[in-house]
């Protein structure tokens, strides 16, 4: 198996965290506006929190920052988490900057 597969195969693990435990990446190149961070509580409110936050072994928010500020505003605790063990920190950027131009890309 290739490393790029053994990657994708890697089991992965979900952890409720505090909110309060998660920190906010330095470089987070996105943001949200108070009525996207509305939009996003109003759908965790409808179908749950469905989408985990992706966080670095050190608890440093990699996606859902936006999420992060929803659960706040709905005064949730705690917050589904998925850490990227497997990722060095190279690939964590990496990661990030695919990840929003993917967004950008969104028609």
């Amino acid at each position: 198996m290739s490393k790029s597969s053994s990657r994708a195969a890697s089991a992965h693990t979900l952890t409720e965290r505090p909110v309060a435990s998660l920190k906010p990446a330095a470089r987070n190149a996105r943001t949200h506006s108070r009525k996207q961070i509305r939009q996003i509580a109003a759908s965790i409110e409808r179908f749950g929190f469905v989408n985990p936050v992706l966080v670095s072994d050190a608890g440093e928010i990699v996606a859902g920052h936006g999420r992060v500020e929803a659960a706040r505003h709905l005064g949730l605790e705690r917050v589904p988490t998925l850490t990227l063990s497997h990722l060095s920190a190279a690939d964590l950027r990496a990661y990030v900057l695919a990840d929003n131009k993917l967004a950008l890309n969104a028609g």
